[in-house]
C-alpha cells in the first residue's frame, strides 16, 4: 500500500489550476497555428493570428489565456493501491483554492445556482473520482468556461435514430451556438450510457488531444464528417465567418439501454483547456 499525503494532493491541483489557464494543450496551440496559416477569409484569418498573439502573450507575461478561468472540473483515477492519508476531496477544494487565489485567477463560482453569492475562492470543484489498478494517483484539471457551456446541449434520442439524426445534432448544435463560445470551438460528444453518463463521455472527450481521433476507425471516420459539416456552416473564428467554426470534433461511445441511444455534445471554446499530473 502506498501513502499519499493530503498536503501533496492540495499542491499539485494548485499548481495544475495555474499552468491550464496560462498555457494551452500544445497539440491544440498546434492546431490553432496551423487553422491561421489555412483560413481563407482574411478576417477570419486576422483572428485566429490575435489568437496566437494572445496565448504567446500569456505564456510570456504568466497570466490566464483567457480571462474566464471556468469552474474547476477535475478528473482523479486512484489506483487500488494508493492510501491518502487525509481527507481527498477537501484536498482538492483547498489546491483549488489557492491556485486560483495565489494565482489571481478569476473566481467564478456561486454557492447556491439560484440565489447566487460567489463563493470567492472558486471552490467547490466538480470533481469525478474512479479506481483504478495500481499504485498511483492521476489527476486532471480541466477548467470549463461558460460562454461555451451553456451552448451545450443533450437529446435522448430513441434507436429509430439514423446517423444523419446524431449528424444534426450536433451540427445544430454548433449553428446555435453561433459566435457564444468563442469559436473555433471544440466539440465533446457523448454517445451511450444514460442521461448523466452521455453527458459525462461528452466533458472527457474535451478532455482528449486533439491530435488523438477516436481509437475505432467507425468512429474516427464519424468524428471527421462531425467536424466538415460543423466546418461548412461558415460561422467561423469569433462568429466573424470563414472556414474554422471547429477544431476538432471528438466522440466518446459507451453501452446503452436497448430503448434508447442518448446523444450529449459538450461545447468547448478555442481554449478548452485541460493538465494532466500524476503522483
Amino acid at each position: 500500500m502506498r501513502e499519499i499525503k493530503a498536503a501533496q494532493i492540495t499542491a499539485a491541483v494548485q499548481q495544475l489550476c495555474i499552468e491550464a489557464n496560462r498555457v494551452l494543450p500544445q497539440d491544440l496551440e498546434a492546431c490553432i497555428r496551423c487553422a491561421a496559416e489555412k483560413e481563407t477569409s482574411s478576417l477570419g484569418k486576422a483572428i485566429l493570428s490575435d489568437l496566437c498573439g494572445n496565448m504567446d502573450a500569456a505564456r510570456e507575461l504568466q497570466i490566464p489565456v483567457c480571462q474566464d478561468t471556468g469552474m474547476a472540473v477535475i478528473f482523479a483515477e486512484i489506483g487500488q493501491e494508493v492510501h491518502i492519508q487525509g481527507d481527498f476531496e477537501q484536498a482538492v477544494n483547498e489546491g483549488v483554492r489557492q491556485g486560483y487565489v495565489e494565482g489571481l485567477l478569476r473566481c467564478s463560482v456561486v454557492a447556491d445556482p439560484i440565489r447566487r453569492g460567489n463563493t470567492g475562492d472558486n471552490t467547490p470543484a466538480v470533481l469525478h473520482t474512479r479506481l483504478v489498478e495500481g499504485d498511483k494517483l492521476t489527476l486532471m484539471v480541466a477548467p470549463k468556461g461558460f460562454g461555451s457551456e451553456n451552448m451545450s446541449r443533450i437529446k435522448m434520442f430513441t434507436p429509430s435514430a439514423s446517423l444523419d439524426d446524431i449528424v444534426g445534432f450536433v451540427v445544430e448544435t454548433a449553428r446555435i451556438a453561433g459566435s457564444n463560445p468563442c469559436p473555433p470551438m471544440v466539440l465533446g460528444v457523448g454517445i451511450g450510457g444514460d442521461f448523466e453518463k452521455c453527458a459525462l463521455l461528452a466533458k472527457m472527450a474535451l478532455c482528449r488531444p486533439v491530435s488523438e481521433p477516436n481509437p475505432d476507425p467507425f468512429y474516427a471516420e464519424l468524428e471527421q464528417r462531425m467536424l466538415d459539416e460543423v466546418n461548412a456552416l461558415g460561422v467561423g473564428p469569433q462568429g466573424f465567418g470563414g472556414d474554422t467554426t471547429a477544431l476538432c470534433v471528438h466522440i466518446e461511445p459507451f453501452p446503452t439501454h436497448i430503448a434508447g441511444l442518448p446523444v450529449a455534445v459538450n461545447v468547448g471554446c478555442h481554449v478548452t483547456r485541460h493538465k494532466m499530473i500524476t503522483i
